[in-house]
């Protein structure tokens, strides 16, 4: 693939971070993206939930996805540059989205030109698909998925991975556990007869627990599931027993484990009553006997595939012969001075080309 051709993608990546999209907020990046795409004669649509690209084979054949998405968190504080102005240095572009997830699209959509440019791919299509709201629980990836018409028969879904394929990803399963206590004036609980229930040491005793959950089933990969407290509330006053005290549980899960099975475990160890806050994003991982993955190998043999801690877009096509993988390094994702290097999102788009290329052939 030409070297010229995919500079491209770094210079729709500077366009694309300069143009702010926080989430709900996308309307101006989209059709930037958009505008781009047609002027490079791809054929394109741009609705409420997605912009889509679309580059059709010479024959009939599969749908390869790759999917990413616009949507960037708040820049937060502690920047050294301006968040928007995609300032570079040393050959890094340094900008909120330049990692998450901004580059993978950028090299998507120059990866899809680049496919045009050379005819298209021998069978099939490439489609790219940018959707919306990712970085919050409205992502708009299932409408825009139920647009398509039918799952792909294949996706690359565009998140920080350094290049290197994640086969497997874990899932997150909120839960908040309540214990109820009594309400009373704290100077009067030592003269009762019996002390009242409070509920911070019912807390206390299950959540000290906790490390005792016997959850022994392993991934290959992923290992075990990981049960963390990140929240805890209670109390009204400084001089009263509390009557209520809430916990929030984290569980990163793996493909060993359902998330009702996780519920129901999590229920009969501890003594506060359990309720999901969301269970929908559950782990996936790629299927051994990838067609994709062994495409991806025949075009980069030292590939080294590896399990993904983080969640992504890729739960909604867990059920399709699917990838994690596009540049940048993921612990950059959501930190001040966010940063990608250059030279990484062109070989991103020569990638996702040579990729196409191969699967679609």
């Amino acid at each position: 693939m030409s070297g010229s051709r995919n500079a491209e993608a770094v210079i729709l990546l500077r366009e694309l971070v300069r143009t702010p999209s926080p989430s709900g907020e996308e309307a101006r990046v989209a059709a930037l993206l958009a505008g781009w795409a047609l002027s490079r004669g791809l054929d394109t649509a741009a609705d409420d939930v997605a912009v889509r690209i679309t580059v059709a084979g010479r024959h009939d054949g599969p749908t390869l996805l790759f999917a990413s998405h616009l949507d960037t968190v708040p820049p937060g504080e502690g920047w050294s540059v301006e968040p928007y102005a995609g300032v570079e240095h040393d050959g890094r572009l340094i900008a909120r989205g330049a990692v998450d997830a901004k580059a993978s699209v950028a090299a998507m959509a120059a990866a899809a030109a680049l496919l045009r440019a050379e005819g298209g791919p021998a069978a099939g299509k490439l489609v790219v698909l940018a959707t919306f709201n990712e970085e919050t629980r409205d992502t708009t990836m299932p409408e825009a998925l139920r647009r398509l018409g039918a799952l792909p028969d294949a996706a690359v879904v565009g998140e920080p991975t350094g290049l290197e394929p994640c086969t497997a990803q874990r899932g997150q399963l909120l839960l908040r556990l309540v214990w109820q206590g009594e309400q009373v004036h704290a100077g009067w609980a030592a003269e009762r007869d019996t002390q009242p229930v409070n509920a911070i040491e019912r807390a206390a005793y299950d959540l000290a627990r906790l490390g005792e959950l016997k959850l022994d089933r392993r991934h290959a990969s992923l290992g075990r599931v990981a049960v963390t407290p990140t929240m805890l509330h209670a109390g009204v006053a400084r001089n009263m027993t509390p009557a209520r005290c809430e916990a929030v549980l984290d569980v990163r899960s793996t493909p060993a484990y359902s998330h009702a099975e996780l519920t129901a475990a999590i229920r009969a160890h501890v003594r506060g009553e359990v309720e999901v806050l969301s269970d929908r994003l559950v782990p996936a991982e790629t299927p051994p006997d990838s067609r994709l993955l062994a495409a991806l190998r025949s075009v980069r043999p030292a590939a080294r595939p590896w399990p993904s801690p983080t969640c992504s877009d890729w739960v909604f096509l867990r059920d399709t012969d699917a990838v994690k993988l596009g540049p940048g390094e993921s612990k950059r994702s959501h930190t001040a001075d966010e940063s990608i290097a250059l030279a990484e999102v062109k070989a991103a788009a020569a990638l996702y080309a040579e990729l196409a290329q191969e699967y679609l052939k």
